[in-house]
C-alpha cells in the first residue's frame, strides 16, 4: 500500500471533483472509469479502469484504509455489503455526492478513520459533514475509539457494542482510571451525570451503581476484578510504562525478551502498556535490542551518558561509570524517557540483561 487513501469516480463530474481532491489531499490514489482519460493520467499516477468499478473494490479494501468514492450512497452501500469483513478491520469508507455538496461517513466511522477523514475531506472541498455515529452527534464518549488520540489500546473487546450503548442511552457508565492522560474529555460541555470517574477499581463504591465500565489501567486485574468489572465493560491499555534496559554486548533478542515478558508478568504489567523502551547510546545499535524494539513496535530512545549522570537514581554504581561513563543505564534511561520520578522496578539483573521499569505520570 503507498498510500493510506484511494480516491474513486465513475462519472464526469465525480471525475472532476476527484481529480481537484487529488491535488489537495497527500497520501491518495485516484481511480477513474477509462472513457474518462484525459491523457495525463500516467504523469499524475492516475490508475485507469475498464468496466464496473465493483470489480476493483476489493482489491481496494485490502489495500487502503480509507476509500472516497464519488458515487451514490445506495450503490456504494449494494457494492461493499458482500466484501465486508470487521468493523476492526474494514477501511474507512466516505461517500461524495456528484456535486461534491456533501461528504458521508459510512462505514468504519470510528476504527476506520472515517469520521475524522469525512470532516477533513468536506473542510478541502467545501462539503457538509454527514456523520450519524451517536457518540459524536451527543458528543459524548466513543467507547470503540477512547483514548486512541494518546495511543491507548483496547484489550478486550467483546463488550463494545453493549456498553457504546449503555453511554450513548445515558445508562450509568463508570470510568476506572488507574493510569493514562486524564484530558481525554475534549467536547465544549461537561461530563454528563450518568458517566463518573473514579481513580482505583477499590473506589468502585463511590461510583454508585453502574451499568458498564471503561476500565484503563497498566495493571493486570486480578481474575475476581475482571469478572466484575469486565462482565459489561471494555479494558484499555494507556502507554505508560517506559523499559530502561542494559545489556552486556551481543545478547540475543531470546534472553532480552524472556526477561521483560517474565518481570512484567512479576509485576503484573500489561506488555500492552510499554510505551517505549530507553537505554544509553553506546548500545543504540545493538542487535538484540533493535529486534525487541522491532518485534513489538516499541520506539528506542537512547541518551549519552552525560543525561543519564543529570538524573537522580537509588543505587549508582561505579563498576557502571567505568565502563559507560554514566553511574546508571537501566533507571535513568527509563526515568528520563518516562518524564517522571516513579520506579515501578528499580533494577534487576538477570544474565546479560539490566531491566528496570518507570511509569509515565498521568497528563
Amino acid at each position: 500500500m503507498s498510500n493510506p487513501y484511494a480516491l474513486v469516480a465513475i462519472t464526469k463530474h465525480g471525475v472532476e471533483k476527484s481529480r481537484e481532491l487529488l491535488e489537495k489531499l497527500p497520501g491518495s490514489d485516484l481511480y477513474y472509469m477509462s472513457k474518462f482519460a484525459r491523457g495525463d493520467e500516467q504523469e499524475k499516477g492516475i490508475e485507469l479502469f475498464e468496466g464496473s468499478v465493483r470489480l476493483i473494490l476489493p482489491d481496494l479494501f485490502a489495500r487502503y484504509s480509507g476509500i472516497i468514492l464519488f458515487i451514490s450512497l445506495g450503490a456504494v452501500v449494494r457494492m461493499i455489503a458482500p466484501i465486508l469483513q470487521d468493523k476492526k478491520t474494514d477501511p474507512g469508507v466516505v461517500v461524495i455526492d456528484d456535486r461534491g455538496e456533501h461528504a458521508i461517513s459510512v462505514l468504519s466511522g470510528h476504527l476506520g478513520g472515517a469520521n475524522e477523514l469525512t470532516r477533513h475531506i468536506a473542510e478541502l472541498i467545501g462539503a457538509s459533514p454527514v456523520i450519524t455515529t451517536a457518540s459524536d452527534v451527543q458528543k459524548t464518549i466513543p467507547v470503540d475509539l477512547f483514548g486512541r488520540q494518546f495511543g491507548w489500546e483496547i484489550e478486550s473487546f467483546e463488550h463494545a457494542t453493549p456498553v457504546s450503548a449503555a453511554v450513548v442511552n445515558e445508562e450509568p457508565v463508570v470510568v476506572v482510571q488507574e493510569a493514562g492522560e486524564t484530558n481525554w474529555w475534549q467536547y465544549d460541555r461537561p461530563m454528563p451525570d450518568h458517566i463518573r470517574r473514579v481513580t482505583t477499581a477499590e473506589a468502585l463504591a463511590s461510583a454508585g451503581q453502574w451499568n458498564a465500565a471503561l476500565v484503563v489501567t497498566h495493571r493486570i486485574l486480578e481474575e475476581t476484578e475482571a469478572q466484575t468489572l469486565l462482565k459489561n465493560g471494555v479494558l484499555y491499555r494507556p502507554k505508560t510504562l517506559v523499559l530502561g534496559i542494559g545489556c552486556n554486548r551481543g545478547t540475543e533478542l531470546t534472553e532480552i525478551e524472556a526477561v521483560v515478558q517474565q518481570t512484567l508478568e512479576e509485576l503484573r504489567l500489561s506488555i500492552k502498556s510499554v510505551r517505549n523502551v530507553a537505554t544509553i547510546d553506546l548500545k543504540k545499535d545493538e542487535a538484540g535490542l533493535l529486534a525487541l524494539c522491532e518485534k513489538y513496535r516499541w520506539p528506542l530512545v537512547t541518551y549519552t551518558p552525560q543525561e543519564l549522570n543529570e538524573i537522580a537514581i537509588p543505587s549508582p554504581s561505579e563498576t557502571v561509570f567505568k565502563y559507560t561513563g554514566a553511574y546508571g543505564v537501566s533507571e535513568p534511561a527509563s526515568l528520563r524517557s518516562a518524564g517522571g520520578t516513579e520506579l515501578l522496578l528499580e533494577k534487576k539483573k538477570a544474565g546479560n540483561v539490566t531491566l528496570s521499569i518507570a511509569l509515565v505520570p498521568g497528563g
